[in-house]
């Protein structure tokens, strides 16, 4: 989202605002916007995926991750290879991260050719569902990604019968916002734990 308008109800666009001016603002109305730093000290057993958006978020994202011991906690993915790598430089390799929008386009191309063995810093393939007219995510890339060390996850998926062909697939994970409705699908198919790790 760019504004706070879905989440917030508020006709602020996000890159307009600093944190300290959203001391009012109310997650459905309800809950304030929590920081990076509170998210993972409230769930210190969770796991986090982070979209890097901006070119702004590049340097904070980069302090927080070097503050504490959270690193092994989170997967960094972005649309801009640019700003992926700037964060792989300076997090190393213990940073997992998503393959950026290059590698998406040379994996989904290459699972087509010819096998190739590794992307260098990358942990996971984190992609849409369709790219335009061209469908990213079948079972020959899934297949592939995992040859290769890769784990699947697909965004934003909100229609239960996608989840479960995703699931058929074999994706490693699926973003929605709908949680409800993935949790539904990974009860029916018996997948479902309680356990956040």
């Amino acid at each position: 989202d760019d504004d706070l308008q879905r989440t917030c109800g508020l006709d602020i666009k996000i890159s307009d605002v600093e944190y300290s001016g959203l001391s009012n603002a109310r997650i459905d109305g309800k809950e304030p916007i929590p920081t990076l730093e509170e998210i993972l000290s409230a769930w210190p057993n969770i796991r986090v995926n982070i979209d890097c958006k901006s070119d702004q978020t590049v340097e904070p994202l980069i302090a927080a991750l070097q503050h504490g011991d959270v690193v092994d906690r989170v997967c960094v993915g972005s649309f801009s290879d640019r700003r992926l790598g700037a964060i792989r430089d300076a997090i190393g390799p213990r940073l997992c991260s998503s393959l950026g929008p290059r590698e998406v386009a040379k994996l989904r191309l290459l699972s087509k050719l010819t096998s190739i063995k590794s992307f260098a810093g990358a942990h996971a393939a984190q992609i849409p569902l369709k790219q335009g007219p061209i469908t990213l995510t079948n079972k020959q890339l899934v297949d592939h990604a995992h040859e290769i060390g890769l784990h699947v996850h697909v965004w934003t998926i909100n229609d239960a019968e996608e989840m479960h062909n995703l699931v058929d697939l074999g994706v490693d994970g699926i973003m929605t916002d709908t949680l409800q409705t993935l949790k539904n699908v990974m009860i029916e198919r018996n997948q479902w734990t309680n356990n956040p790790n």
